[in-house]
């Protein structure tokens, strides 16, 4: 995955943890991940697992197809 595509996933997650009005500890808390690193992927410095990718998406209810629009 490239970097651009890393960034591109984080402004996604933060937009739509931000619409749902959820901090990064709320979201952390409600998918099991700590708020350092909801952080990291949302600043695009973790290069985050499909496994991980796909628990945010259905959460934050993300299409895969708007990381490539």
């Amino acid at each position: 995955m490239s970097n651009k595509t890393v960034c591109r996933f984080g402004q996604l997650v933060r937009k739509a943890r931000e619409k749902k009005d959820l901090s990064q500890e709320e979201l952390g808390a409600l998918v099991g991940f700590h708020r350092n690193y909801i952080g990291m992927v949302e600043r695009g410095e973790r290069n985050i697992s499909l496994a991980k990718a796909v628990v945010l998406m259905k959460f934050l209810n993300i299409n895969i197809k708007e990381l490539y629009e």
